[in-house]
């Protein structure tokens, strides 16, 4: 089990709060500073589509310019554009049990963990 992202991404932080209050210690691997590999994204995409998984939501996104947006159109290109800038993917990724949960959702974390309660 683990939490994937960035410290100081309000969703991030709602999901460590969340796993704070709720008692659950998870190891919490820092996209920023430790990294993602290609495998990491390729197991991950092997649940999950890559616009789901790629943040087009955010800053980063919207930074880009428009020809590097339209080069990512499948998994291949998506891995290349996640490697290069780790602050896209989307946030926070909770690996639990093999399975792969993007964002936070109260709901969906208690639904999770509702054995750990």
């Amino acid at each position: 089990m683990k939490l994937f992202g960035i410290p100081n991404c309000n969703t991030v932080k709602k999901a460590r709060l969340w796993l704070v209050d709720h008692a659950i210690d998870i190891p919490f691997h820092d996209f920023r500073k430790q990294g993602v590999s290609e495998e990491l994204l390729e197991s991950w995409l092997k649940q999950v589509d890559w616009e789901q998984l790629v943040n087009r939501r955010g800053t980063t996104w919207r930074q880009l310019p428009d020809e590097a947006k339209a080069a990512v159109c499948d998994n291949a290109s998506a891995i290349t554009l996640m490697l290069e800038k780790p602050s896209i993917i989307k946030r926070p990724v909770l690996e639990k049990d093999g399975k792969v949960t993007l964002g936070f959702e109260e709901g969906v974390y208690q639904s999770l963990f509702e054995s750990n309660s």
